[in-house]
């Protein structure tokens, strides 16, 4: 599918697409081409995946993004989870606070240094 946006065009694709049952997801390698264009967003990519698999787009988790030698070309990977239930039960924790669906509590790093003693 390609896309415009800004006078610049382009296409998303997933390859490599597993239905993942146990863990109820469906996972997928996310090519996105955006040749003239930096590194797109995460968010952006949520939502278009959100839009052609017809879901919303906070239960897709998508990260591990590398941008190509040459610009142009980045490849990453997806997660759509059934739920969003179901993602805060498999997904890790770090990954969750980046969704702003876990807030990480840490105390200073003095505090720390002290309790190890």
């Amino acid at each position: 599918a390609v896309v415009s946006t800004q006078s610049c065009h382009y296409g998303r694709g997933t390859r490599k697409f597993m239905t993942n049952r146990l863990l109820c997801r469906k996972q997928m390698v996310v090519d996105v081409l955006h040749p003239g264009r930096a590194t797109l967003p995460k968010t952006e990519i949520r939502e278009k995946l959100a839009k052609a698999y017809k879901v919303t787009a906070d239960v897709i988790f998508a990260f591990g993004f590398r941008t190509h030698f040459g610009g142009g070309k980045t490849t990453g990977f997806a997660l759509i989870y059934d739920t969003l239930d179901k993602a805060k039960k498999f997904e890790p924790k770090y990954r969750l606070a980046r969704h702003g669906l876990l807030e990480i509590k840490r105390s200073g790093r003095k505090q720390r240094k002290e309790r190890k003693n």
